[in-house]
């Protein structure tokens, strides 16, 4: 597959998800970037803001295996990964798969679980395999983690630890329409009181498995310059200077970085990466990643200020 049929699958797929999802673009853009960069996406907004919905529909429009785990505070690891469960019948042990076994996997509210039941997603998101009773079990070459939470201002719900957020290569703020989508909105889904799947609206399927890993095969041929290597390097690094940040980024940042500018790129329909493709990238993957000092917090300031002045401070190559 080329950059441009790269473009052209990421196009196609847009389209289809916007049957089903009025607006939303910001966010799409960026799950299609962390599908063909190997990545997992963190969605943080409020209640009705159509995170679930649009998880489905892109899992829908990809042609991947969706499941879903709706988290709640008495979830169990098990009842994510599963467990070997005794049969009298047959006196033996048989593993019975959870539902964590797909190719894209909503994990709804899950903040909304504590911490003990957040990290049975750990080994899945880095190694993409789970352990069962000292078993290693492979998940699928594509799986991929859609994660929703509600503000954490919110009641009932527990902050992500740092180890869980460094999975995560976006989070995304999803945010209320505006004037216009949200008459489109009502116009469109209030004519309909009862919950519609994607397919309800029309939604096809527009790649399959071999589609997606034809198309990682040519994001990973995108040329990254050295001149970009040493801009998100320097990206990078400079977290770790600033006065504002408490804790900056890991190596690991950077290296998530480069993959997805390459992802970036090829859905331009481009071969090789431009420092735009970097800038437009950092906040979503920077912002939880980076802890504010207590003097920054006392002052008002977002990590997004801090990482904005970071990115206009550093020269972008030519």
């Amino acid at each position: 597959m080329t950059v441009e049929e790269v473009k052209a699958l990421g196009q196609a797929i847009r389209d289809e998800v916007a049957k089903a999802v009025v607006g939303q673009d910001e966010t799409l853009d960026f799950m299609l970037v962390a599908l063909f960069a190997g990545g997992h996406v963190l969605l943080e907004g409020p209640p009705g803001t159509a995170k679930t919905l649009l998880a489905h529909s892109f899992a829908r429009a990809v042609g991947l295996a969706f499941g879903r785990i709706q988290f709640t505070p008495d979830l169990m690891p098990g009842d994510i990964i599963g467990a070997n469960l005794f049969n009298f019948q047959t006196s033996t042990f048989t593993l019975t798969r959870g539902p964590i076994f797909t190719d894209l996997l909503l994990a709804d509210e899950i903040n909304r679980t504590p911490p003990k039941t957040q990290a049975a997603l750990l080994e899945a998101m880095q190694e993409r395999t789970v352990t069962i009773d000292g078993q290693s079990l492979p998940l699928g070459d594509h799986f991929m983690v859609i994660a929703t939470q509600n503000p954490i201002e919110q009641q009932g719900v527990y902050p992500l630890p740092e180890a869980q957020l460094d999975r995560f290569l976006f989070k995304q703020r999803v945010d209320y329409p505006n004037e216009e989508e949200e008459r489109r909105i009502i116009a469109t889904h209030g004519a309909r009181q009862d919950a519609m799947s994607p397919e309800d609206w029309g939604v096809a399927r527009k790649g399959d498995a071999k589609t997606i890993a034809s198309a990682i095969t040519a994001v990973h041929a995108v040329k990254l310059v050295d001149e970009v290597v040493a801009y998100i390097a320097a990206l990078i690094r400079g977290t770790r200077v600033v006065a504002d940040l408490e804790s900056g980024a890991s190596p690991r940042a950077g290296a998530m970085l480069a993959g997805a500018a390459r992802a970036r790129a090829a859905l331009d329909g481009r071969d090789f990466v431009i420092p735009d493709d970097v800038k437009a990238l950092s906040r979503a993957l920077l912002r939880h990643r980076l802890i504010l000092s207590p003097a920054a917090e006392i002052d008002g300031r977002t990590v997004e200020e801090v990482v904005t002045g970071i990115i206009e401070s550093i020269e972008a190559p030519r």
